[in-house]
């Protein structure tokens, strides 16, 4: 999409958009630290509001985003776009279908190296919460999509270079005793790129995606049978996300697929775990 001169308007200030009648949406891409402010201050204008993962730094704050979305005006809805990614709805719908029988395990992978850009934000740790709460919140939220909120969680991680956990590995104990585990890291060494993969151990099927396959990412491994390769229509998860946002607000709706609620639950999960990392134990969530 092009932007032609005079198709938009610029704003001094946050203040004189959200007075502008015109505008029906804010959508928030701040850091994190600046999500409550903005967020609060827009579902109280009237707007309809999409924010960014993660909801906020902390819980509590997270906590508030989502009060204040339940007495708006306007719909809210998180940007968790990995409940709508092609393969994860995919395997999401799956799972619910019971199509390859319960579920044995489990493993969520996303390891990357330090981020390219935003230095003063995604480097200090107190601002973006490291690859634990700002990478590893996806694979924790749809942790909880898949096998519901984890009754408590284990996990082990270090700090490199932003202050907060920046390699986090968590197994949860989740309703119907899966082997559920998660990996989040953005501590790896330059030049290793980014890398995002799910095994998931059903009872008649394993379940395999690995964004290093490309095309051929998405695979079907059933007893007897050579993998198959599923090739999965339509567009990406960003467009499915704001198609979403766009049918509830037209349809006078709120969201389905997700909510401020499970954004700040994602972000309660988070904390547990650095609890569990800094204290060696098991956490309750």
């Amino acid at each position: 999409m092009k932007l032609e001169p005079g198709s938009f308007t610029a704003f001094r200030s946050f203040e004189a958009m959200l007075a502008d009648p015109a505008v029906d949406i804010v959508d928030i891409c701040a850091p994190t630290h600046a999500h409550p402010a903005l967020a609060i201050a827009a579902l109280r204008a009237g707007k309809h509001v999409l924010c960014e993962k993660p909801l906020a730094r902390t819980a509590v704050l997270a906590r508030e985003i989502a009060a204040a979305a339940t007495v708006a005006k306007g719909v809210f809805m998180p940007a968790m776009c990995l409940r709508f990614w092609p393969e994860w709805a995919w395997l999401k719908e799956t799972l619910d279908a019971g199509t390859y029988g319960r579920v044995l395990a489990a493993r969520f992978r996303r390891v990357a190296e330090p981020p390219g850009w935003g230095h003063t934000h995604f480097g200090d740790g107190a601002k973006s919460g490291g690859a634990l709460l700002d990478l590893h919140i996806h694979d924790v939220d749809f942790v909880q999509f898949c096998f519901g909120r984890p009754r408590a969680v284990f996990a082990t991680g270090y700090t490199k270079f932003t202050g907060a956990i920046d390699h986090v590995v968590a197994q949860y104990e989740v309703a119907g005793g899966a082997i559920v585990h998660a990996e989040g890291s953005w501590a790896m060494t330059p030049g290793f790129g980014f890398s995002m993969a799910y095994t998931v151990n059903c009872e008649r099927a394993t379940l395999d995606y690995d964004l290093a396959r490309g095309a051929d990412g998405l695979r079907v491994c059933e007893a007897g049978q050579p993998a198959r390769v599923l090739k999965l229509e339509g567009p990406d998860g960003y467009v499915r996300e704001l198609r979403h946002f766009v049918e509830v607000i037209n349809a006078g709706k709120q969201p389905t697929v997700v909510t401020a609620a499970d954004a700040a639950s994602a972000v309660e999960i988070c904390e547990a775990e650095e609890r569990s990392i800094r204290s060696g134990g098991k956490v309750g969530v």
